[in-house]
Parts: structure tokens; C-alpha cells; sequence
């Protein structure tokens, strides 16, 4: 038997074989230090960089809060008198302030001194755990470049290095307290005199040494741990290596540089409000990265061990937050625990983008089914395994794989679905699709970041797939009984997270209204749209005449001011005819339109010529398509050419480009006309975004009934076409919905 194989039933070492053990243990334990010091010396380059910036932010804060809060603080016992009529009048000063400083404030004796100063500093270091570094790579300067830089050589060496430190601490920890034990079975003079007890506990240590190695052996840990320490090592990269990588891979260095400041989310907001009984079966939840090339944060982690703590839930998490990384960990998981075999369904524009995510994000196989040759893809994922990606007009077609002649195999280990809400009608043949498969699945995980866009009810359908004993508990009177009981009744099933929550590095999001007044020929266009009833034509009609647009005008200028700053523009509209006339204006050097009828693969290739083109660029997009499953991050700036029915429309378009990743401010321009559909929408809508923000995002309070939150097209189309009928006294004959063309 080979040495450090059968520990437990070989002989244990003694004499020349256990000094063997020791030493090959010793020398494990020297790579185990190693990595540990190399880590701590590079996590200490990170707090020495960030230091300054997190002062500097501290102190901004503070400069804010007026010295008279420092009462607070003492529960009304200093007495700031003194302060105030030196021109304190802020806790900055204060806190920058030394104790003889301020005894030398006339009336400010040593209690009051110690008192004002032990009270600025505990204000200091709360918004010390507050307040997130955001690192500006349109403006470096020398501060944040040395942080870069530092984040840089733990970013460089990968997800690997936390494995390798959690290795190198678990393995040092084991060896340190078996060394000493095991030491006296390494000679006979020391075995004589360590006694009988001594003996047999340096033949224990030595065979849990020889044990521990073996195994370490096995699993790669000494390799690991010498790859963490080369890379920890490196030579430091250049500053303009170090920005060219942050602008490259900004989502790990926030990663990175949140867990070493500590500035982690608020934990409830995090965990997405969930119940106690729920949170704590989730922790005790654990979550295999084996097959994971993407360090988690602690938001996503929390919520894969959701998904595999509660087996078939909504992930309803805000876009941009990673929904797509957290089902791969998912998979990850059970691929780790031996299962081979996954099933991904999303809508076919981001069929692509899945099976790149899962190759660049995971070691597993993805295998597209789609197209003419899907069901020999499906033949080869069943007999060789991996994540099937199907699109929900294929998936219909897909036989039951536990019935084939060749290859017959269990169910999927997990089915995860992309924008579920596609499935809220129960009676189409995707929504039967997706049961089907639901029904064979142990392990479900719907994704969509609008899962109650309207109803309640329409969740309750979502639910129904998953844990159909859970929807009669799920009624819309929970949502008007309040937060706490509505959270109560979806938890189990239902997870969600937003972007000021988790996200707090995220650049700032500057929304403008760029309201325009009508011109004669846009006028006249409107008032014909209104007579015939037509509200489409309505709200495309200041894009009628394109040489006397208003809207199209203001286009022009924002798009030339970006062209200016090297920015990247992204140009959103409901309709393609509305793109096309924007298209006419900007000339044929913009990409796009990135329309409905465009097949998948050129709408990836759409997004990866934008991202790729350097500086100034224009993508134009129909919402819809452009809103659902795309990344384009590379732009900030966002123009709407008008508002949209649904709020949650104009949401998707911007989380497209202010999402997690992104390193530049987004800009937001809305194209409005005064006194036009465009007001009357905003109007009436601002009720319909306020009860989805509170149904879907948090959960607040509403003072309405669930049937409130849905409010139709048509009904804001009739509406809106018989008051601008009334306020022009113009004949209307009816709603005519028109169309999208």
C-alpha cells in the first residue's frame, strides 16, 4: 500500500516513516503560511489605499451633520454652547479637532472636550460602515489609482485564491495542533519518555497527519496553494493596466473591494426581507463552487442557497443584480454533488447569451438546443449530460427523457427558466411546455425580475408551479393587510433583492425629462391622431414630420453632446417606424435597429459590435427586444423616444445599462411633448409605478386593492384619447389601437 494511503487501517508510522509524515505535513503547512501571509500583506495594501478615500468620504458626511446632533450621541448631557459660538457648526470640525484644541475654546473645559470628541468619533465610524468608495474611471487620480492597483492582485488571481485561503486555514489550523503531538513518534528516546498516553497520542496525530496529507495530495491543495502565493506575488501591474482591467472587470473588483471594507448591504435588504424561519434555513444551506469559474457576492450566494434550500422558487431579483450567475451556482451545486444533467428555457434573444454565460462562468458543458439540429442536441445531452439551453418554442417539442429508446435518464436535476412571467398565462402552449417539465423536476428556479408586474393573482400562477400547496395562502388581501403579511405568505417561494439594496457602488443613475413643445407640423399630426381615436399614432406623432421634429431635434443635440464625450448611446422606442425615422436622422452609422423580428444571433451580434466599437456609438432598440435579456452595460447614455404604458417597460431598458458592472454614470433622457399624450401617460401612471414598486420591489404599504396594480393598455388608451378629445374639441370615433409599425 502506497504511503498515506488506508490511514485509518495500515500500520501508523513509526521512527524514520512518522519523522516522513511530519515533515511532508511541516512542508504543507509552510505553503498553508505562506498563502495566509501573502493574503493578509495584500489585503492590507487594499485597507492602507482605501484608508484615505474612506476619510475623505467620512468627513464629507460629517460636514453635513450639524454639531447640534452630538447631543444625540450623549442623550442631551454636552452642552455644545461654547462650540456653536466658536463657529462650530458642523460635527467636521469637531471631529477634526484635538482634545487641546478645543480647550482652548473659551468655555469648553476637559469633560466637555472629551465628551464632544467621543461623540463625533462614534458618528465617525457609523458612516464609516455606511458610506461605499465609488471609483471614478473617467477621473483617476493618484488616491484611487493605488487602490486599483491593489485590487488588482487579489482580482488577478481569481476565484481560486478564496478557495486556496480557505484551504491554507483549514489545513494550518488541523496541522498546527497535530504537529506537537505527533513530533515524539519520530525517534524512540522521545517516544520512551513521552509515557504510555503520550505514545499512543503521537501514533493518533501521526496517523491524522498522514490522513490529512493524503487527501490534501489528492484534491490539488499543494498545487493550489502554490499558484495563490505565485499570484499573490506578481510584480504589480502599471497604472494604465491596472484602470484597463477595472474598466474590464469592475463587477469583481467592487466584489473584492466590498468584502475586504466590509461595506456589505444592509443583511435584511440582502436576504431580501425574508422571515426568520426562512432566512435561517437558507444559511444553514450550504454551496459547492467547485464548478464555479465567478466569486460570488454575498447577495447572489444567499441567493443560490436559497433556490437549493427551498428546491422551486421565484428569483425575482431587480436587473443587473446577476440573476443569470446565481442559477449557474445553483447548477454548479448539483453538478458538484454528482448530477449530470440541467435544463435552461429562456426566450430566444438570450438563448446565446446563456450558453456563453455558462461556458465563461462554469466548467460544465452548455448544449444549445435550437434550431434544425435541436433534437440530435437533445439526443447528444442525454447520453453525455450538461445544461441543455432551450428556447419556450422548443421546448414543447422535447420529449420526456426518461422515455427514450436510447439513453433513457432521470429527470433533470434542475429546470431553471428565464423571464418567467412569459409564462403567466396558464392556458398557452409554452405555459403547458413549461408545466410538463416543471411537473418531471425535483428542482425548479424560475428567474424574472418583473414576476408581479400586475396582479397578484398572476404570481399566484407563477406559484402554482412550483409549490401549489402554497397559492391558497397567497391572496391579495395579504397585500392591503401590509408588508409583513404579505412577505409571510410568499416567502417560501419567492425571493427578491433591488439595486440600492446590494448594490451600493453602483454610479450614479441621472434621469432627465426632456420635455419639448409641440411644433406647427407635429400639431397637426397630433390633432389628426386624436379625431381618428388612434392612440398609437398619438404618441408617435412628433416623429410624423422628422425636418420639424421638436423630439427629434433634442435627439440630435444629445446624441452630438455624447458624441463630444466618447459616451455610448443606447436610443429606445416602442416603435419601429419611430427607429427607423431616428435612424434617417443620425445617418447609417448607428447599429440597429435591434427590433423583434431580428433573429437571436444577430441581436447578439448587434450588442457585441457596440460594445466593441471604440468611443462614440449609437444603438437604436425596440423596447420590448431591447429591454429582455441583453446586456448593454457598455452605454452611458439612455435616450426614450416617448413613455411607455407599462413603467416596468422603461425600467428593463434602463437596468440594460445601469446594471451591475457598469463604471460610469447612466444618463437618462425621456423625449416628452407638453400637452400631449405624453403628460396625460405620465399622469396616469405614476399611481400604476407606485403600486408596483410597492408590490414587487419592496412591498410597501399600498392603500389600494391588488386589482389596482393592473391597470390595461386599453383602458389607459381610452382614457387618455377621450380626455385629449375633450381638450381639443375634436370628433373621436372610437380607440384604434394601431400598431407597432
Amino acid at each position: 500500500m502506497a504511503e498515506g494511503e488506508g490511514a485509518v487501517n495500515s500500520p501508523v508510522p513509526v521512527g524514520r516513516r512518522a519523522r516522513e509524515v511530519v515533515a511532508r505535513a511541516e512542508r504543507l503547512s509552510g505553503l498553508a503560511r505562506g498563502v495566509l501571509a501573502d493574503h493578509a500583506r495584500a489585503v492590507d495594501q487594499v485597507r492602507t489605499a482605501l484608508a484615505p478615500l474612506l476619510a475623505e468620504l467620512v468627513a464629507q458626511e460629517l460636514e453635513g451633520i450639524p454639531v447640534s446632533r452630538l447631543k444625540d450621541v450623549t442623550e442631551g448631557r454636552l452642552r455644545l454652547g461654547a462650540l456653536e459660538t466658536a463657529g462650530f457648526g458642523s460635527v467636521r470640525p469637531v471631529f477634526e479637532a484635538s482634545r487641546h484644541e478645543l480647550r482652548q475654546i473659551p468655555g469648553v473645559g476637559a469633560q466637555t472636550a472629551d465628551q464632544a470628541l467621543a461623540a463625533a468619533r462614534q458618528i465617525a465610524r457609523a458612516l464609516e460602515e455606511t458610506v461605499s468608495v465609488r471609483i471614478d474611471v473617467d477621473h483617476p487620480e493618484p488616491r484611487t489609482t493605488a487602490l486599483v492597483i491593489a485590487l488588482r492582485r487579489i482580482v488577478e488571481a481569481g476565484p481560486e485564491l478564496r478557495r486556496a485561503v480557505d484551504a491554507a486555514g483549514k489545513a494550518e489550523r488541523r496541522i498546527a495542533a497535530l504537529l506537537p503531538v505527533a513530533r515524539p513518534a519520530g525517534g524512540r528516546l522521545r517516544m520512551a519518555l513521552a509515557g504510555g498516553a503520550g505514545r499512543e497520542r503521537a501514533l493518533t496525530a501521526v496517523g491524522e497527519l498522514r490522513a490529512l496529507v493524503a487527501d490534501a495530495v489528492s484534491k490539488g491543495v499543494p498545487m493550489l496553494l502554490t499558484q495563490a502565493s505565485t499570484d499573490l506575488l506578481r510584480e504589480s501591474a502599471s497604472d494604465a493596466e491596472a484602470w484597463v482591467d477595472f474598466a474590464l472587470r469592475s463587477t469583481e473588483y467592487y466584489s473584492q473591494l466590498a468584502s475586504i471594507a466590509g461595506s456589505a448591504p444592509d443583511v435584511e435588504a440582502a436576504e431580501g426581507f425574508l422571515p426568520a424561519e426562512v432566512a435561517d434555513r437558507v444559511h444553514a444551506q450550504g454551496l459547492d463552487d467547485t464548478h464555479c469559474r465567478v466569486s460570488l457576492r454575498g447577495y447572489q450566494s444567499f441567493g443560490a442557497r436559497f433556490a437549493l434550500a427551498q428546491r422551486r422558487v421565484v428569483l425575482g431579483d431587480e436587473m443587473g443584480l446577476g440573476k443569470t450567475v446565481q442559477a449557474i451556482a445553483v447548477v454548479a451545486h448539483l453538478a458538484a454533488d454528482g448530477h449530470r444533467h440541467f435544463l435552461v428555457v429562456c426566450p430566444a434573444s438570450v438563448l446565446i447569451n446563456w450558453t456563453r454565460e455558462i461556458r465563461s462562468r462554469s466548467t460544465l458543458r452548455a448544449v444549445p438546443v435550437h434550431g434544425p439540429g435541436r433534437l440530435d442536441a437533445y439526443a447528444e445531452w442525454r447520453e453525455r449530460g450538461g445544461v441543455a439551453v432551450t428556447t419556450f418554442d422548443v421546448l414543447h417539442s422535447l420529449p420526456d427523457p426518461r422515455k427514450a429508446e436510447k439513453h433513457p435518464l432521470d429527470a433533470p436535476a434542475a429546470l431553471v427558466v428565464d423571464e418567467a412571467h412569459y409564462v403567466k398565462n396558464p392556458d398557452a402552449r409554452r405555459s403547458r411546455a413549461v408545466a410538463r417539465w416543471t411537473n418531471l423536476c425535483e428542482r425548479v428556479l424560475f428567474l424574472t425580475g418583473t414576476p408581479m408586474e400586475n396582479r397578484v393573482e398572476e404570481f399566484r400562477t407563477l406559484v402554482r408551479y412550483l409549490q401549489p400547496d402554497l397559492v391558497p395562502r397567497i391572496q391579495g388581501s395579504d397585500a392591503v393587510a401590509g408588508p409583513h403579511t404579505f412577505r409571510r405568505s410568499v416567502a417560501p417561494a419567492y425571493l427578491r433583492r433591488n439595486q440600492q439594496d446590494v448594490l451600493t457602488e453602483l454610479p450614479a443613475l441621472v434621469q432627465v425629462d426632456e420635455w419639448e413643445e409641440l411644433g406647427a407640423a407635429d400639431l397637426d399630426a397630433y390633432r389628426e391622431a386624436v379625431a381618428a381615436g388612434n392612440f398609437m399614432a398619438m404618441r408617435r406623432a412628433a416623429y410624423v414630420h422628422a425636418e420639424k421634429s421638436a423630439k427629434l431635434q433634442r435627439l440630435r443635440e444629445l446624441v452630438e453632446e455624447a458624441a463630444v464625450n466618447g459616451l455610448k448611446v443606447v436610443v429606445f422606442s416602442y416603435f419601429r417606424d419611430v427607429l427607423a425615422t431616428v435612424r434617417q436622422a443620425l445617418g447609417d452609422e448607428v447599429l440597429g435597429p435591434l427590433a423583434g423580428g431580428v433573429p437571436a444571433a444577430r441581436r447578439q451580434q448587434l450588442v457585441d459590435e457596440f460594445t466593441a466599437a471604440p468611443g462614440h456609438a449609437v444603438l437604436l432598440c425596440q423596447i420590448e427586444a431591447g429591454g429582455v435579456g441583453l446586456n448593454l452595460q457598455a452605454a452611458s447614455v439612455v435616450i426614450l423616444c416617448e413613455p411607455q404604458v407599462k413603467p416596468t417597460l422603461e425600467h428593463q431598458a434602463v437596468a440594460r445599462a445601469h446594471r451591475m458592472g457598469q463604471v460610469r454614470s447612466v444618463q437618462v433622457h425621456r423625449l416628452l411633448a407638453a400637452d400631449s399624450v405624453d403628460e396625460r401617460l405620465l399622469h396616469i401612471l405614476e399611481s400604476k409605478a407606485r403600486l408596483f414598486d410597492a408590490y414587487a420591489r419592496r412591498s410597501d404599504v399600498a392603500e389600494a386593492t391588488p386589482d389596482a396594480v393592473d391597470v390595461s393598455d386599453g383602458t389607459i388608451a381610452r382614457r387618455i384619447v377621450e380626455e385629449e378629445q375633450e381638450r381639443l374639441a375634436v370628433a373621436g370615433g372610437g380607440v384604434s389601437r394601431g400598431d407597432r409599425e
